[in-house]
């Protein structure tokens, strides 16, 4: 019998022992020199009797101290140390698994994400605010519609690219839109006459620029915000020929323009109610930028993306801007034209 417990003692302990804390404390009597581990994994001092063929008991020394801490040394019965891998190799099993599982999701996810953004063949509506694209579906899709309308907001852009339709037709068009400078006369300035009107077609492109000669003595020529100066208007056009050939331009078409009534006053022209397009007196505009007289600049800023009227005012740029505020909305603003002259009729 003790020859049987002498050699069942050689016998090292595997691995899988030592991963369940039932196994981990051997009894004392069979197996000599095996320390009692704790529920934390550490060695704890034990003193284990060792039968001798002799008959007398023998107390075995206390275990050493582990070397280092944190590093916990497991004797087993023949004396060489285990560190017990076979329970960490599982618990780095069951991680790297949980890793690659959470790594396969989101590759899986990006995917998705990917298969889901949209192309620019899907983003097919037209004269709708990107804001409201960048709402509903997303920036990606806001961005292919703001690419298609000409409204990049990339900073390499200038503001002449967003305004102006590059290589388009670059005479008279359906829509027309009209931009005034004016000069201060009276004795402090307050009244205004003309002395520039520009006139751009329905892609930006200027069809008429001409400087007024004044008919009274200017007392203001308000050069910070008109950029007029003395030598424009000296040597300007007689204000009589200026006015009959805008006339001409103007009738039958639609006007686009900014504060309107402003300009047809100074040209001293009329032109018919239902054949004016006023950014000004939009109302979907003033409701966007909440204001109920928004100025231009304004407009330029929050639908355009663009910045105008930064220094001295330009009217071929001003007209610019408010044709683009216009064809940005055209469909929406004829229908609703159209809308308007249906119900009186009805009426």
């Amino acid at each position: 019998l003790l020859k049987q417990k002498a050699n069942n003692s050689n016998k090292p302990i595997s691995a899988g022992q030592t991963d369940t804390k039932k196994k981990q404390p051997l009894k004392a009597a069979k197996s000599p020199e095996v320390p009692a581990v704790n529920g934390n994994g550490n060695v704890a001092k034990a003193k284990s009797t060792n039968k001798m063929d002799s008959g007398s008991a023998k107390a075995s020394p206390p275990l050493a101290k582990p070397e280092s801490k944190g590093v916990t040394a497991n004797k087993n019965l023949n004396g060489t140390k285990s560190n017990g891998k076979g329970c960490k190799e599982k618990k780095k099993n069951g991680i790297v698994v949980k890793e690659k599982d959470e790594l396969k999701h989101k590759r899986r996810k990006a995917e998705e994400q990917v298969e889901q953004q949209p192309k620019e063949a899907d983003i097919w509506f037209d004269d709708v605010d990107p804001k409201d694209i960048e709402a509903a579906i997303g920036p990606e899709a806001a961005k292919i519609a703001r690419r298609n309308l000409g409204l990049e907001t990339e900073q390499s852009q200038s503001v002449e690219q967003v305004l102006v339709k590059e290589k388009a037709f670059d005479g008279l068009t359906k829509a027309v839109a009209m931009d005034c400078e004016m000069v201060g006369v009276g004795p402090k300035g307050e009244d205004s006459i003309l002395a520039r009107v520009s006139i751009v077609n329905q892609f930006g492109k200027c069809v008429y620029d001409k400087y007024v000669k004044p008919t009274e003595k200017v007392t203001d020529y308000r050069t910070a915000v008109s950029g007029i100066r003395p030598q424009n208007i000296n040597t300007g056009e007689d204000f009589k020929t200026v006015q009959k050939e805008v006339a001409e331009i103007l009738k039958g078409r639609i006007l686009v323009g900014h504060a309107l009534q402003n300009d047809l006053k100074v040209l001293l022209l009329d032109h018919p109610q239902k054949k004016m397009r006023d950014t000004q007196r939009y109302k979907p505009f003033k409701q966007r930028v909440k204001s109920s007289r928004p100025s231009l600049k304004l407009l330029c800023e929050r639908l355009l993306n663009v910045q105008v009227q930064t220094a001295e005012h330009c009217s071929i740029q001003d007209a610019q801007a408010a044709m683009r505020l216009y064809t940005l909305e055209k469909k929406k603003w004829e229908a609703a034209v159209k809308n308007k002259a249906h119900n009186k009729k009805c009426k």
